[in-house]
Order: structure tokens, then sequence, then C-alpha cells
């Protein structure tokens, strides 16, 4: 990945292309294509299959421990971060007169289940300043009311980066609400500290290069009575087959409870392997590697007649980079015949880079940006 010899190896579909898209779905390496591979090979085994099944799914909560700083216990996986975050949004238990705050450079699966004529608590709005969100804004927004405060680490729509330590020290000072991060444009891209947060949740196939129809979600084992997940079903339950399952159905504590049925199984499989492999290259060095890039990126950026859209300061930032122009689409076009591949959606382009990304990707896309504005 973070050679020629490994990336050739590890990802020989990337030949020939630039893809700086990996927010919005990561590339993944061979490994997790042969996990999927291996399901089926166990799926065709039949009820014997779940043997192996199971085993990937113990794996792959140990992999997710070790990308949040948790224990295995502490994680669970579901099918998606908007069933995760509409779970937590129930748990939470809020009553009229509670306040949620959530912020506009925020993902709709983390923001709406706040906003739902189900969610008894009112919602306030941290309103970022030219594409930054001030800390010193938060805590305005904070009231004795105050009993959720939601963001992603990373923004989906500009990549600004929470400072989470800061954010952490203000909420706690102020407040004893809950702290739920969505680590989904982070998780497998940047070192994480995720250790004063109440609930984690990411979605999985984007930086950790897995599958869709995964649903990551961490939840601290001091935090586990202040969530009480209201969900029937079976996986997520105490005693779903006991002889008093008709009389009251008991949630499981913690993340299990975010589990309601049977695991996407194709899905653990690749996020097993996704995972492993990210730890195999370890997190900081891909942060090391793809640093630079991002730098180069942004100052080639800030010197084109584009709207950057994203903070200028390289701290602010992780590996997501935005921008407006009004021929976007012609110049996303232009990007896509000569194989380079960005995000465009939501009014604006965005590229995102990763330790399998080059130095000479980031020049391709800066000259042909460059000749589509000519």
């Amino acid at each position: 990945m973070l050679t020629s010899e490994s990336r050739a190896r590890d990802f020989p579909h990337l030949e020939g292309q630039s893809y700086l898209n990996s927010a919005a779905e990561g590339v993944p390496p061979i490994s997790v294509g042969e996990a999927l591979a291996q399901y089926v090979k166990d799926k065709q085994t039949g009820m014997d299959g779940r043997v192996p099944h199971f085993e990937q799914w113990d794996q792959a909560r140990q992999q997710v421990g070790t990308a949040f700083g948790m224990e295995a216990d502490e994680v669970s996986i579901c099918s998606c971060s908007s069933e995760a975050f509409n779970l937590a949004a129930q748990a939470a238990r809020l009553q009229p007169g509670d306040e949620v705050i959530i912020n506009d450079l925020d993902f709709p699966a983390g923001s709406t289940p706040w906003m739902t004529d189900g969610c008894a608590a009112a919602t306030r709005v941290w309103r970022h300043r030219d594409w930054s969100l001030e800390l010193e804004d938060l805590a305005e927004l904070i009231t004795d009311r105050t009993r959720v405060v939601s963001t992603s680490l990373v923004s989906f729509f500009n990549g600004y980066m929470v400072p989470l330590p800061e954010l952490v020290k203000i909420v706690r000072a102020q407040s004893d609400a809950l702290i739920v991060v969505d680590v989904t444009q982070a998780l497998g891209r940047i070192p994480l500290d995720l250790s004063e947060v109440d609930l984690v949740i990411s979605s999985t196939h984007k930086w950790i290069l897995a599958s869709h129809g995964g649903g990551l979600v961490g939840m601290p084992a001091r935090s586990r009575d202040r969530w009480n997940v209201a969900a029937g079903g079976w996986f997520n339950l105490e005693d779903a087959f006991g002889d008093q399952r008709f009389d009251k159905a008991v949630t499981k504590p913690g993340a299990a409870a975010f589990t309601v049925g049977m695991p996407n199984f194709p899905a653990v499989y690749a996020i097993r392997a996704g995972l492993e492999y990210i730890h195999s290259i370890g997190v900081e060095a891909i942060n090391e590697a793809a640093r630079p890039l991002v730098a180069a990126c942004l100052e080639g950026l800030k010197k084109l007649s584009v709207e950057l859209i994203s903070p200028k300061d390289i701290n602010c930032v992780a590996g997501i980079l935005s921008f407006r122009h009004a021929d976007a689409e012609r110049i996303h076009q232009a990007l896509h015949d000569e194989k380079i591949h960005v995000m465009a959606h939501a009014g604006r382009l965005r590229i995102a880079i990763h330790g399998y990304n080059t130095m000479q990707d980031v020049e391709r896309l800066l000259a042909c940006i460059t000749t589509s504005l000519s």
C-alpha cells in the first residue's frame, strides 16, 4: 500500500488510474476479495458454515476493538451507520425539553435521527464559520438541557477535522451530555483517541477498505448504563429462546444491543480482512505517507481559481479536500476521462487521499484541473 511494490501486489486494479475517492468508496485490497470468496465457500457447507461464520465474527470484533481502542465486548457490528444512529436516538431515551447538538457539516446519518418526530428532544445546530466549526460556538449552545452532542470526527462534506480532545473538555466542563462521534471518514486513515467518547459509529465501505452492509458500534463499558436500546430482535436479546421469551424482551447491555438480528456475515468477513490489512500496514504509517500528499494538494488548490471550502490549515483536515466551481461538472468529466476519480456531489468536488495514493496522483489531479480551468 505504501510502496510501489506493495501497491501493485495488493491493489493491481488501481493500475493506470488515480483513485482519489476513498471518502465515497474505498478500494479493497486483494485480501478482502479473498475473504468474501471464503464466505461463499463456508456458506456452501450449509449450517456447518456457521462455525467459521462466528469465528470471523469474533475476529472482526477484535479488529474493531483494536481500531477503536476498546475491548472486543465493547464493540459490535450492525447493518450500517444509519441503523446505528437510529438505534442510538432511541437508546438515549430523550424527553421533551432535552436538547441534542448537531452540526451543519455532518452527514445526514448522524444528524437526522435526532431530528425526526420519533425523537422527543429539540436539536440545536452548531454552524460552521468559513467552513470550520469553532469551539466557542459549541460552548454557547450547551445548556443544562443538553443531553447529546453528536458529530463526525471528520466532515464528509469538506474534510474539517473536529479537535476532539478540546471538544470533550468543553462538553464535560458544562454538562454530562453523551458524546457521540462518527469516525467513518477517519477510521483507517488517521490515528484515533476515542477514550472519552460515549458512543462511536462508523460505516465500513470507505477508508477501512471493506464492503457495504456494515455499521461499526463502539460503547465503552463506563457508558453502558446510559443507553437503553428499545429494539426487538433475537441476536440482541439476553434470552431470545428461553421459557420466558413471551413475557419480556431484555436487550443485551452495551454495543451488543445494536446487532438486532443475524449478522451480515459477508460484510463481517470483509470487515475482518479490511481492518486486518489496515492494521498490518499501521494507521500511523498510512497517515505519515498520505499527509504530505494532502498538504501538496491543499497548496495546489489554493493557487487555482476555485472556491476552496475546506480549511486552509493542514492541521484542520485529515484526508478530504473539497472545492466549488461554476464548471464543476465539466471539470469532473475531464478528470474522469483521464481516469482521475474524485467525488462530484452536494454542489462540490471532493478529493480523498489514502495510503494507496502517490504524489503522482496529486500532480495529475492538479494538472488536469489547471488545464480544465484554462
